[in-house]
């Protein structure tokens, strides 16, 4: 009877990231538009707030185009996977009406977000396009490099706190905020977390021009909508991850949901301020910074409290 309250909860948690994920489009376009001196969107509904359900429409009734020489199957499962995989990793939510916060669950975030580039090569192979097959290298070998750095910061917050449990993290702070005692690994936690998820200045899948629109070039209709989807997804729950590491509290608190929607704006506006690298550096920033900091500061950790 547990599991399946759980299960329900589960599923209504994933009917609300799915109507987040409508908002903080809207959110992203009007804090754009004040960044790019701009109106943004202002004429579906009032303000212009039903502008992400006049989208989705939009998308989802356009024509499906399916290339000749791809690989069909693969072509249409590759966004479902994608919008699954960014789904799934809410179960580790430590919240009663949602998640399962299992002991585990940080183990259980390492091993499925690494699943997450499965969807991006699939689709860059089955389009048969060099167009996307590029774009999605380019999005595999960045989210590879990145998931190292994000692993040995998951591991020096284990090894301070003992638990491999978010909630158990997250209780930890009750006193002082991670972000205080933690700051190189907050900061490295959030750079690591744009790359990770393909967004400005690190979004090389889809930001030069030779790349057109990167691995997802040959999608539209509904195969762009999940892809848009999984994308969003991902980037409120790392915002969830940051706050859950970084800025403490318990998640029945209303203070813990403003906490996740400042760092949701932090990633809007990253995107409305910050110039995009070249792909060189990002990889010298992934190999030759970012991870032996933070290997450092694991060695450092371990030392301490030995």
């Amino acid at each position: 009877m547990e599991f399946f309250v759980q299960s329900v909860g589960y599923l209504v948690l994933v009917l609300m990231v799915l109507v987040s994920v409508a908002f903080v489009t809207l959110m992203e376009q009007k804090i754009l538009g004040c960044v790019q001196i701009r109106i943004g969107p202002n004429k579906s509904g009032y303000w212009g707030l039903f502008q992400p359900f006049a989208d989705a429409v939009k998308l989802f009734n356009k024509e499906t185009g399916i290339l000749r020489d791809s690989s069909v199957s693969l072509f249409l499962v590759a966004p479902m996977m994608s919008l699954g995989l960014a789904l799934s990793l809410w179960v580790v939510e430590p919240i009663s009406a949602g998640g399962f916060d299992f002991s585990l669950g940080v183990l259980f975030f390492i091993c499925v977000s690494g699943l997450g580039v499965y969807p991006l090569l699939v689709s860059g192979w089955a389009s048969n396009c060099k167009y996307s097959i590029m774009g999605s290298l380019r999005a595999v070998a960045q989210m590879v490099s990145y998931e190292v750095s994000l692993a040995m910061i998951l591991l020096c917050m284990v090894w301070v706190v003992g638990s491999f449990s978010f909630s158990e993290i997250s209780l930890s702070q009750s006193w002082v905020w991670g972000l205080a005692i933690f700051l190189p690994l907050s900061l490295i936690w959030l750079a690591s977390s744009l790359a990770e998820t393909n967004r400005t200045p690190y979004d090389f899948a889809e930001g030069e021009s030779e790349l057109v629109s990167g691995f997802n070039t040959e999608y539209s209709s509904g195969g762009f909508t999940l892809i848009f989807m999984a994308e969003y997804t991902s980037i409120i729950f790392m915002s969830l991850v940051f706050s859950l590491l970084f800025l403490g509290g318990s998640l029945s608190e209303v203070l813990f949901m403003l906490k996740v929607t400042v760092v949701v704006f932090v990633w809007v506006w990253i995107r409305g301020s910050v110039p995009r690298f070249r792909y060189d550096k990002l990889m010298y920033l992934a190999w030759k910074s970012f991870l032996p900091v933070s290997l450092m500061l694991f060695v450092l950790y371990l030392g301490v409290l030995l």
